[in-house]
């Protein structure tokens, strides 16, 4: 018979380097006892890395650069199928995700329904924050996005060329979703959204 060992590794080279993984995702080999002993001698052997506790990846490895981090949306993936959260970009990270910002943030920032946690990879930090049910109504929406990228902005920050990005960016179903869910933003972002959503940014 296959070892458990065995029966993970040949699901994470399915998945490909770069993936993230939990032991949730091979609860259906084996206990989580069975489970964690063996990504834990997978991790020791370093065919896996451990990045924080019950958070593993099959590392991208750069000839000169060694081990590279893995994607923030590997990371995301697999912290939301672990606990069954939701999670919402916000602050800078949403900014940039939306293209009104250049920057990626070195730490990053989600909202979450679920426990706070921060997991360092490399340099950058995916810091999760628990928040209210109002603010994750729109979790993984795109007026979720849009309202947290313009409470990161700041009102007196936000212009016609704002509102014109936003325009352009988004499709004529995301506007309307943006209408759909004004109600769950502050007035004043409210007020952008109609600009945004409305004919011309008007």
């Amino acid at each position: 018979m296959q070892s458990i060992d065995s029966k993970i590794l040949s699901r994470i080279y399915g998945r490909g380097k770069g993936s993230v993984f939990t032991p949730g995702d091979f609860l259906d080999l084996g206990s989580r006892q069975a489970v964690d002993l063996a990504l834990h001698r997978l991790a020791k052997k370093g065919t896996l890395r451990r990045l924080a506790r019950g958070l593993y990846d099959y590392p991208r490895v750069d000839a000169d650069l060694g081990p590279l981090s893995p994607t923030t949306d590997a990371v995301v993936k697999a912290l939301k199928g672990r606990d069954n959260i939701l999670l919402q970009p916000s602050g800078g990270y949403a900014a940039n995700l939306l293209g009104l910002s250049e920057q990626v943030p070195m730490k990053i920032v989600f909202l979450t329904d679920g426990p706070a946690r921060r997991v360092q990879l490399g340099k950058q930090v995916i810091m999760l924050k628990h928040t209210t049910p109002r603010v994750m109504a729109t979790a993984g929406r795109v007026s979720g996005l849009v309202i947290q990228a313009l409470r990161h902005i700041g009102q007196r920050h936000v212009d016609d060329s704002t509102v014109a990005h936003l325009r352009k960016r988004l499709s004529g179903d995301d506007r309307k979703q943006l209408l759909r869910d004004i109600r769950y933003a502050p007035a004043w972002i409210a007020a952008i959204l109609r600009r945004v959503a409305g004919p011309e940014g008007k």
